[in-house]
């Protein structure tokens, strides 16, 4: 019986290290190599580390079907994508609304014009965070763009013109910082 014990353990040991092996890591955050997204497997991208003043703000992560180095082709691309937040600081709801905005203004600003509605909702649904939380935005082809935040979903906004608009707060020409960018795409 103790042998069956020890062996199960040594087991549960081997295949807890194996799964932790395939899971990215950066700045004491980790996420796993993949995640199921409407029946579709993403693949971890790459991570980056979003930084202000010098202070480190959130770990991102970028899944995709398949990995990519290019941001205009994720950016364009009617595929399912997600990208993960995880806080290591925490954030009042006016700093995230803000930091969104200028992302939204920075990135698109002809759509801060053509989609004020869609961005406006999704900065009413943003909140504050705290270290250890989590922000999810989704992409899903025929179903829109989604916010959830620890595993509550906040918003969803079905036009697919704005999964791109939002994409590009993180990937598009002048994103939070570049080494968040570099790092989500992989380099």
């Amino acid at each position: 019986m103790r042998k069956l014990a020890l062996s199960l353990t040594v087991l549960a040991f081997l295949v807890g290290s194996t799964f932790n092996l395939h899971a990215g890591s950066l700045a004491g955050v980790t996420l796993p190599d993949t995640q199921q997204l409407g029946g579709k497997t993403l693949v971890l991208n790459g991570m980056g580390i979003r930084t202000k003043f010098m202070v480190k703000v959130y770990v991102a992560g970028l899944y995709l079907e398949q990995k990519s180095s290019d941001a205009n082709a994720i950016i364009k691309a009617d595929t399912p994508k997600q990208i993960v937040m995880k806080f290591v600081h925490g954030a009042s709801k006016s700093q995230m609304t803000d930091a969104f905005d200028e992302g939204f203004r920075n990135n698109s600003p002809d759509a801060v014009k053509t989609m004020k509605a869609q961005i406006d909702q999704l900065l009413n649904a943003l909140d504050a965070v705290k270290t250890g939380d989590e922000m999810v935005f989704t992409y899903v082809p025929g179903t829109g763009s989604s916010l959830a935040i620890n595993g509550q979903n906040k918003v969803t906004i079905a036009d697919p013109a704005f999964g791109p608009v939002l994409f590009s707060v993180w990937l598009g020409p002048k994103p939070p910082n570049e080494g968040l960018k570099k790092g989500m795409l992989g380099q």
